[in-house]
């Protein structure tokens, strides 16, 4: 056995136990994904969902994320583990909804010396000693954890959203716009992935890599250059910002980059390559302090439109967002709308890996394969069938189940419901017409939250040791 795989619950039944199709003979897979922060679901050129017109930028280009759903797929229901970046950070890494991980309890249930818990580079070691691991730019656990404390071989550090920044004066980091050739650093931990990526594809060994931006997180950095190309550009309806623009374009050009190093190496037949963002995009910048009203009551359309919210809010704007998967087995130009999550990545490397164990029953992850090999013909099923969201700040908690999601606003004691596939923008609350519906969902959300013992319910831990930081 594995020596990090242990018994338990198996999280999609019999997937475990089949060798990886596509990885030649002795040959595992390279896995690489690019984490980019605050990049809301219509924040790139590349359609979303062909079945929403306006589920792309009306200003925005970024002809390599295009050029990367080219090659692969495109998940019309990617969402983000949560409407901020630390929590979705720690899920992606342990396999786990940040519900159950918690958060004034994370920083001492998941350091090494008490955590029982592998990560994907753990995870990955475990199945083939062979695989290094790296993690370049924004790590933001907020937890005295190091990269290298949890499986990985090289790494930036226990860095944060001021690592990326000039400038982070609260007064001001919406507003002011900075130039320079290394926007957000994106030049700098492009040049370091690229690096990894030549070593070990010279040395013959598979390898893990995360590639977690700081962009596009205000401060609003851009190169000159781009800045005076959106400056001159006509404005959109929805997106206008020509700083906000020309930093995505260098981001999108860092992405680029990555995908260049997959051609010249000539691995593209054993690489997979995800690309998500950590939560939606900002609604408004600067952002404005109502942000659960209505739509209807704002002057124009928020930045995620046709999607409702953004970050800090468990509406689709939050926590849907960009989500793309390329790599063998992979159709070209194919698009997926079965719902997916950043908690679903470790199994999904794990299976692709070769992994003949099951996996911890302390997960909530199911493996994407069958997607990514047949699409929504895929024999896909969680054992947990539903998602459920929670955000610590204002606290409230998401769950979709099938069409529709159910949202619990703790403090106000409010629920709202919404059928997403006739009303993605969630303006019609059916929580009033449909009541069995929504006693139907409370039920199965509270079965969850009792499940994991979850601390929106046994506030055991005092606010001071909270790890989220509002200046986020």
């Amino acid at each position: 056995m594995n020596n990090l795989v242990k018994k338990g619950k198996l999280l999609s039944a019999g997937i475990f136990l089949i060798p990886a199709l596509h990885v030649f003979a002795g040959q595992k897979p390279n896995f690489i994904l690019i984490l980019t922060d605050d990049q809301g679901w219509t924040c790139s050129s590349q359609l979303m969902d062909n079945r929403v017109p306006n589920s792309k930028s009306d200003y925005y280009e970024t002809p390599n994320i295009e050029r990367l759903a080219a090659k692969g797929m495109r998940f019309s229901n990617g969402y983000a583990p949560c409407a901020l970046c630390c929590p979705t950070r720690r899920s992606i890494l342990f396999g786990q909804t940040p519900v159950r991980q918690g958060d004034a309890r994370f920083k001492k249930n998941y350091h090494p010396e008490f955590n029982k818990v592998p990560t994907i580079p753990q995870f990955l070691k475990s199945i083939d000693s062979e695989y290094r691991t790296a993690h370049f730019g924004k790590w933001d656990l907020r937890a005295g954890i190091f990269p290298e404390d949890v499986g990985y071989d090289e790494s930036d550090g226990n860095t944060g959203n001021k690592n990326g920044d000039v400038s982070s004066d609260k007064n001001t980091k919406f507003t002011a716009l900075f130039l320079n050739n290394d926007p957000k650093r994106i030049e700098t931990i492009t040049d370091r992935a690229v690096n990894f990526i030549d070593r070990q594809v010279k040395s013959g060994r598979p390898f893990y890599l995360q590639v977690s931006h700081y962009a596009t997180h205000v401060d609003i950095q851009t190169k000159e250059e781009t800045y005076q190309k959106y400056f001159q550009k006509t404005k959109g309806e929805i997106h206008n910002n020509p700083g906000w623009a020309g930093m995505l374009e260098n981001l999108d050009s860092g992405i680029g980059r990555i995908l260049d190093a997959i051609e010249r190496l000539e691995i593209a037949d054993h690489t997979y390559l995800i690309l998500m963002a950590d939560n939606g995009g900002v609604e408004f910048i600067p952002p404005v302090k109502n942000k659960f009203d209505h739509p209807s009551i704002f002057p124009r359309h928020p930045n995620n439109y046709p999607l409702r919210g953004g970050k800090w809010t468990l509406y689709e704007g939050g926590i849907r967002v960009p989500f793309l998967a390329m790599g063998p087995g992979i159709q070209p130009g194919s698009q997926c709308d079965i719902p997916v999550v950043g908690w679903d990545l470790l199994p999904t490397f794990c299976d692709l890996a070769g992994n003949t164990e099951p996996l911890p029953g302390n997960l909530d992850g199911a493996s994407l394969r069958p997607l990514l090999e047949k699409g929504n013909k895929g024999n896909f099923k969680r054992e947990q069938g539903e998602l459920v969201f929670h955000y610590f700040g204002k606290p409230h908690s998401a769950i979709r189940a099938g069409d529709y999601k159910l949202i619990r606003f703790w403090d106000l004691k409010k629920t709202e419901l919404y059928n997403l596939k006739e009303d993605i923008g969630e303006l019609n609350d059916l929580s009033g017409k449909y009541p069995e519906k929504v006693k139907e969902m409370e039920q199965l959300l509270m079965n969850y939250l009792e499940e994991v013992h979850a601390e929106v319910l046994y506030p055991s831990v005092s606010k001071e040791n909270k790890s989220e930081n509002k200046n986020d």
